[in-house]
């Protein structure tokens, strides 16, 4: 099933002390950029965070945030002794050789580590965050299918309607042509000298060439079959599908310019507008 890039997903769970909670927001990106905001006790986790969510998302700006709060009545802040020891003993050299330096209680106080709120075995929370944050991408991945899949309808309705242009202007070509045909036969009546009969077909038949877009048509039909199979298809199409649009865009703009009818044209105008709705669409798709 495709997937939106755009989806925001939340969990929490209690753990010994307090609770573990997490949410994960995406928004539109060409490529996977994930910014991550967690309490001291887990930053060693980035890398497993980063590689974990990697392995579940192909494209999108996101953000993780990881929260840690501890159980009402069993709060309180906790000084690490020991960092405080080893951050005297840095500042106390550190004033013998510049008699200038000073250190606040409060700038002690927000070095990393000094304070915490509660004491819980790292293993044992860094083991929770990691399953915490697989329930998370599984809200996360379900949020991103169902928009991906009203994604997919939104563009497959369209393209419905671009397969309703092309089969209207095959039905109109015919007509046109004939149409052509008998306007470059009466000009060449009007003309002074009679011409020679080959020499007028020759110039008929290039003419009429000129208007030919079964070809185009052609490729278009080819397109609309690619873009429903990619539709159909797991995973990230977004890059896929808006090669595919590049496409689409090629043969409405031979169309127009090919057209010598206002009819034709007006399908070709119609074929941009849709082409360029459905790729409103894909740039919300991973």
């Amino acid at each position: 099933m495709i997937r939106s890039m755009t989806a925001y997903a939340t969990v929490e769970r209690p753990i010994e002390g307090g609770a573990l909670s997490a949410e994960l927001r995406a928004v539109n990106h060409r490529f996977l950029e994930l910014g991550l905001r967690l309490p001291d006790e887990l930053r060693a986790l980035e890398p497993a965070l980063r590689e974990r969510v990697a392995a579940r998302v192909a494209r999108g700006k996101l953000e993780l945030v990881v929260r840690l709060r501890a159980a009402e009545g069993e709060g309180g802040l906790h000084l690490d002794q020991a960092m405080v020891e080893q951050l005297a003993q840095v500042n106390a050299g550190l004033a013998a050789r510049f008699p200038g330096l000073s250190t606040s209680l409060t700038e002690l106080l927000q070095f990393p580590g000094v304070l915490r709120s509660r004491d819980i075995d790292p293993q044992v929370l860094q083991a929770q965050a990691l399953v915490l944050l697989e329930a998370l991408l599984d809200q996360f991945t379900a949020a991103r299918e169902r928009e991906g899949s009203k994604l997919a309808e939104a563009i497959a309705e369209r393209v419905d309607a671009i397969e309703a242009c092309a089969a209207q202007a095959r039905e109109l070509i015919p007509q046109i042509r004939s149409s052509q045909r008998q306007k470059l036969e009466a000009r060449l009546a009007e003309l002074a000298q009679p011409a020679d009969p080959g020499r007028l077909e020759q110039e008929l038949v290039l003419s009429l060439q000129k208007l030919d877009v079964d070809e185009e048509l052609d490729r278009l039909g080819s397109h609309i079959k690619e873009i429903r199979r990619a539709l159909k298809q797991d995973g990230a199409v977004g890059r896929r599908l808006d090669f595919l649009l590049q496409e689409f865009n090629r043969e409405a703009n031979t169309l127009g310019s090919k057209s010598v009818d206002i009819r034709t044209t007006n399908i070709a105008v119609e074929l941009k507008v849709l082409i360029d709705q459905i790729r409103e669409q894909v740039q919300n798709l991973e």
